[in-house]
């Protein structure tokens, strides 16, 4: 039998909510162990130079932003920042849209100029009288009636999800605003930054300044858990996998990626599409709502990121069931899974050290400055508990 290995603190997961409980912990003098099965830091967050030189976020974009000066303070530890405000659009009936909804989008639509008052007595007559919104589909209705609806939510959402809009928790299209104004800009959060070298370098500060940090990528987790002793295990991985799937597999949405780059003739005969120098597209993002396109979206993260060369790189983004065999990315927020989740939740509650976060732990869409507090929050009274050891 192989020796068991000894941590006081045994983490799972080298994303944002492990790696930043993981300084916490060393820094307060506990003897600490991150595990991650892959073989690179920041999980989803991680970001890389690609073959072209263009510095691109593999696993989907990741578009820091957040109200919380005390999560700023904590991750300027970390990083300097790159101050950028995310725009995108959606294209569909042969054209590029002003997106999120807003009084631009209402002008192409009609075709000539408007007003804000125009605008919002349109709303009024069109939109549908819900008060408490029981799904998605009732969220969008409710705010701007069924055209808009039709034209840029109800396709888009039935290929992400594989779900119609009405079998999906509200909180699914309550994500995206509708404005009055002409405001463009994809979020309005105080702060909307990305890290000035990439979230990898982040990261790899983070590791830098966790005094005795252990780190092991390339090991998973379900071959490991038997040969580890430890204090307390923080678990970021999905809940249901924790536990073997003893109730059934939670279900996720999944998604494949496929990154093309352009340079030299090519990117300038696209930017004749894009109206923007060096780039391919008029936009960080461009939605693709139709369900006759495969992918819902492409990206161009060069937008944000303001690197400074000579090519560019896209990434579609094609959304796949989720099988055991590739990544989850969103849980899928229905009545069914909440009941699903609710199940395994009260496994979890019986273990009094191990805790469950993040995204795939508390099975719920929060962003990254959420997992961020999350990760603190339960550090701060895991050291609490245990006693600060130095």
């Amino acid at each position: 039998m192989p020796q068991r290995q000894q941590t006081d603190i045994l983490i799972i997961g080298a994303g944002f909510s492990g790696l930043v409980a993981a300084e916490r912990f060393c820094n307060a003098g506990f003897s600490c162990t991150v595990l991650d099965r892959r073989n690179h830091l920041g999980g989803n967050a991680y970001d890389c130079i690609d073959s072209a030189g263009v510095l691109i976020h593999p696993y989907g974009p990741h578009y820091f932003r957040t109200n919380s000066q005390r999560i700023v303070d904590y991750l300027s530890r970390f990083t300097d920042w790159h101050q950028v405000a995310y725009e995108i659009k959606s294209f569909t009936q042969e054209r590029y849209w002003s997106f999120p909804i807003n009084l631009n989008t209402f002008e192409e639509w009609l075709g000539r100029s408007s007003t804000e008052a125009e605008w919002k007595s349109w709303l009024e007559e069109h939109k549908i009288a819900i008060d408490i919104p029981s799904n998605s589909e009732e969220v969008i209705i409710s705010q701007v009636g069924w055209e808009f609806y039709r034209i840029f939510f109800e396709q888009y959402t039935i290929k992400q999800w594989r779900r119609h809009p009405r079998e999906l928790d509200p909180s699914v299209c309550a994500r995206i605003p509708i404005r009055l104004n002409r405001d463009n800009r994809y979020l309005v959060d105080e702060f909307q930054a990305l890290p000035a070298q990439g979230y990898t370098a982040l990261f790899e500060n983070m590791v830098h300044q966790s005094s005795g940090l252990e780190l092991r990528l390339g090991v998973d987790f379900s071959n490991e858990k038997n040969n580890w002793d430890y204090k307390h295990l923080i678990y970021t991985g999905p809940i249901d996998a924790y536990f073997d799937y003893c109730y059934g597999a939670l279900p996720y949405r999944s998604l494949r990626f496929e990154h093309e780059s352009f340079r030299g003739e090519e990117l300038v005969e696209r930017e004749k599409i894009s109206g923007k120098p060096g780039y391919w597209q008029p936009a960080m993002q461009v939605n693709y709502p139709d369900l006759d396109v495969p992918y819902t979206r492409i990206l161009e993260i060069k937008h944000a990121t303001g690197q400074r060369i000579d090519a560019t790189t896209i990434v579609r983004e094609y959304p796949q069931d989720w099988t055991r065999e590739n990544e989850p990315f969103y849980p899928v927020p229905t009545e069914d899974s909440a009941m699903l989740y609710k199940r395994y939740k009260e496994l979890a509650d019986k273990i009094d050290n191990v805790s469950f976060i993040g995204r795939l732990g508390t099975y719920r869409y929060y962003n990254m400055d959420q997992v961020t507090g999350m990760a603190l929050a339960e550090a701060e009274k895991l050291i609490k508990k245990y006693g600060a050891v130095a």
